[in-house]
């Protein structure tokens, strides 16, 4: 991962006088930092301004760590700055297709370009993946620049003019989410932002439902930490109605409170036990129509998924259970609000990228020829950062999460309860929800994980 993103950014198409690249490296782990500081220093002998900062005190996770790199003396030197997490590989016109949108807007803020992913066919996880975040680029971030402008900040494949956030605040460690905080803070001091679809970064989907789950745990969690803290500003703020509104309703409420809580209690509580109630009955509309609706609309902006749209709907039906307990445990700011995971990535690359990095890993090669190694330099590296011993390789497993499992049997029997009494359409969807429960439940989506 950290080869294809470091050499993807110092291989931008940019006067190299004019761009210096920071490598923010944040991990514990010995053996990672010697690899990440040795990839830098080859950079490095090839010409790139590349510089590489590692944190001992890690306070305040990603947003800590941007805001010590943002508080170098050098920085004022420079106008922009763009922000890559460590899976993404921006092509090499990033650059020129993203900072000319800024010449001539002094009040644009923030140029987002869209997330494109090389493993979305990996497994049916990915494939689900994709789905939801298709339709957060086309819809939700299209629709939000193009008539508000504005939109979250996706927190990398973005850039921001150093003035705006000096202006809003600066990066701020409140909350498990700093991209949509800076991004809400510069909203309401009047910057505006610009969404560019046609402008694409690969980026990697987490593989297992375990990375998927915590990801997920930390995107819901953080909005409603976000919302506590900002709802008083977002009131007294001086703009308008509308854009008041659509952050309040639109932007925290409906995606990240209202859809959990809606679809844990309706299809993972109510519809179960109106089976063990005879007198209480829920609609076919509500159990059917209204659940495939929403799913049809968001398949749109993937229509190349739409064989999927019977598990996309189960699965996030299924999700739920994750969504509403980080929304109500970030609502609460209960202790699983405050984690923060580094969603696992496996490094993986399209073909393209893989013929790009073997010839220029051949150039980098031509390069060095003739050149003799400093064996002193070498050997004081050597004392400096030794080794790590090779860790013994861990081996995957399933594993077991009870609260989707404890669902799948209450959703099963259900399902039996309403076989027995003649219930018709609920049957099916509580039997396929019940198992689609079970097969999550039981580690069944996605990779295995050590």
């Amino acid at each position: 991962v950290y080869q294809q993103s470091i050499g993807a950014v110092c291989n931008l198409d940019w006067p190299r006088s004019n761009f210096l690249v920071q490598v923010l490296d944040d991990s514990d782990d010995a053996a990672t930092s010697a690899l990440i500081r040795e990839e830098v220093e080859k950079w490095q002998r090839e010409g790139v301004r590349v510089l590489y900062r590692h944190r001992v005190i890690r306070d305040g996770y990603k947003a800590g760590n941007l805001k010590s790199a943002m508080n170098c003396s050098y920085v004022k030197d420079y106008e922009f700055v763009v922000i890559f997490d460590a899976d993404f590989q921006p092509q090499e016109d990033f650059l020129k297709l993203t900072v000319p949108h800024f010449k001539g807007k002094e009040d644009v803020g923030l140029v987002q370009a869209r997330w494109s992913f090389v493993n979305k066919d990996e497994n049916l996880l990915t494939r689900l993946q994709n789905i939801n975040l298709c339709f957060h680029f086309e819809v939700e971030q299209q629709v939000n620049g193009a008539f508000l402008n504005f939109f979250g900040f996706n927190g990398t494949a973005g850039v921001w003019r150093i003035k705006a956030l000096e202006d809003s605040g600066g990066w701020m460690e409140r909350t498990t989410v700093e991209d949509m905080d800076i991004a809400v803070r510069a909203h309401l001091k009047g910057w505006k932002f610009l969404y560019l679809n046609d402008v694409e970064c690969q980026c990697e989907l987490p593989e297992s439902y375990e990375a998927y789950r915590k990801q997920q745990h930390r995107w819901h969690s953080g909005p409603m930490q976000l919302f506590r803290l900002c709802f008083v500003d977002i009131i007294k703020s001086k703009i308008g109605f509308w854009k008041k509104f659509n952050l309040i309703f639109l932007f925290f409420l409906l995606r990240k409170l209202i859809l959990p809580f809606y679809s844990f209690t309706l299809f993972c509580v109510i519809l179960p036990m109106t089976m063990f109630a005879p007198e209480a009955e829920l609609p076919a509309w509500v159990v059917c129509y209204i659940p495939a609706t929403m799913s049809l609309l968001n398949i749109l902006p993937a229509p190349k998924s739409f064989p999927f749209i019977v598990p996309y709907l189960l699965f996030e039906n299924t999700m739920s259970v994750t969504k509403f307990n980080a929304m109500i445990s970030g609502l609460f700011q209960l202790g699983s609000a405050y984690e923060w995971v580094v969603t696992k990535k496996s490094g993986r690359s399209s073909e393209g990228d893989l013929v790009a990095l073997v010839e220029n890993e051949k150039q980098s090669k031509q390069l060095r020829v003739g050149s003799a190694p400093n064996l002193d330099s070498l050997a004081a590296k050597e004392e400096l950062y030794p080794k790590a011993e090779p860790k013994p390789k861990k081996k995957k497993h399933n594993r077991l999460y009870r609260k989707e499992l404890a669902l799948s049997f209450l959703l099963l029997t259900a399902a039996a309860r309403s076989l027995l009494s003649v219930q018709g359409i609920h049957f099916y969807f509580l039997l396929f929800q019940g198992v689609s429960f079970l097969v999550v439940g039981l580690d069944l989506i996605g990779e295995q994980v050590e």
